[in-house]
């Protein structure tokens, strides 16, 4: 059964792309402009206005517009929720892994009788 935020998948698209994920690492510093976020990357100040747009639809980022100035900032909210999808995958796998190696040092003592080459003639 999925639990999680139905904003998950959102989350996750918007942060497939390169050049968000760099301005959700800018925002992660603090606020910023638009011409701010899109000064390190190579795009037009219109490109960086619609990604901004997709961090919104998606909840990850907040902005207001004062003037001709629009600042962004990160709502850790969003982010928060991807981080614990995340960590509740790295658990299981975890505990998957634990229960490996506790199998794994249970029969490295106790050899198959099949592997023998003596037993197979």
């Amino acid at each position: 059964m999925l639990d999680y935020a139905p904003d998950l998948d959102r989350v996750f698209q918007a942060l497939a792309d390169p050049g968000r994920r760099a301005m959700v690492e800018r925002l992660s510093r603090g606020p910023a402009s638009v011409s701010e976020l899109g000064q390190p990357l190579e795009m037009s100040l219109a490109a960086v206005l619609q990604h901004v747009r997709v961090l919104e639809v998606c909840g990850l980022v907040h902005s207001s517009k004062v003037g001709r100035t629009r600042t962004c900032s990160i709502n850790s909210a969003a982010l928060r929720s991807a981080e614990d999808w995340l960590a509740d995958r790295r658990t299981m796998v975890e505990r998957n892994l634990d229960r490996l190696g506790v199998f794994l040092a249970a029969t490295a003592d106790d050899p198959d009788p099949a592997s023998d080459p003596q037993e197979r003639r």
